[in-house]
């Protein structure tokens, strides 16, 4: 980020401190996009979506004080937004598919060490994959999205969602299964191109 556009970040931000509701606007604007997109990656439906975004603004808007400059702020409210659509999750009280945590845990860790190669899927659309991901089920959608699209490992997902690190390895494994089922006939239609 230039040094213009930092400053301009940091005028935004003091005026959100100062309950500017004009900042507050300029600021929902230059993020929703992008924000919305995190959204619907943990939703069912965009309306889903659009909640958890203004939960999570709402929840920026009261936090930004706690942000002192350091790191990205687009970064720091990325993380609140995620953290909303998790809380969102926790709501829904959706349960893992499998709650048995002894054999969670040696189906998580077998699945894990029988993933295959995922280099036949770069030439797959990143929109065809995220088209897929959302036919998963809530909670190998979550898990994947954790995993995959923000970072988290086992362990943190495990105490983020209150599930064993089995049953997260597990619904990973499981929603990759899932997703080479869907895609396996778009797969199949570049590989004859």
């Amino acid at each position: 980020m230039g040094m213009w556009q930092k400053h301009e970040e940091m005028q935004l931000v003091e005026g959100c401190k100062r309950e500017s509701r004009i900042a507050q606007k300029e600021l929902f604007s230059k993020l929703y996009g992008r924000l919305l997109s995190i959204c619907m990656r943990y939703s069912d439906d965009r309306d889903e979506a659009e909640d958890i975004l203004q939960n999570g603004f709402i929840k920026v808007f009261k936090s930004i004080d706690n942000y002192k400059g350091d790191g990205s702020f687009e970064g720091w409210v990325k993380r609140i937004i995620v953290n909303t659509a998790i809380d969102n999750y926790r709501r829904k009280k959706i349960r893992p598919v499998v709650t048995d945590t002894e054999l969670t845990d040696r189906m998580g860790d077998q699945l894990e060490d029988e993933l295959e190669d995922e280099s036949v899927y770069e030439k797959i659309p990143i929109s065809a994959v995220m088209e897929a991901v959302q036919k998963l089920s809530p909670a190998y959608k979550t898990v994947f999205n954790l995993y995959v699209l923000e970072g988290y490992n086992h362990n943190e997902i495990s105490e983020t969602l209150g599930i064993s690190v089995g049953t997260s390895k597990s619904n990973l494994s499981k929603a990759r299964f899932n997703l080479k089922k869907i895609l396996t006939p778009l797969i199949e239609r570049i590989s004859q191109e």
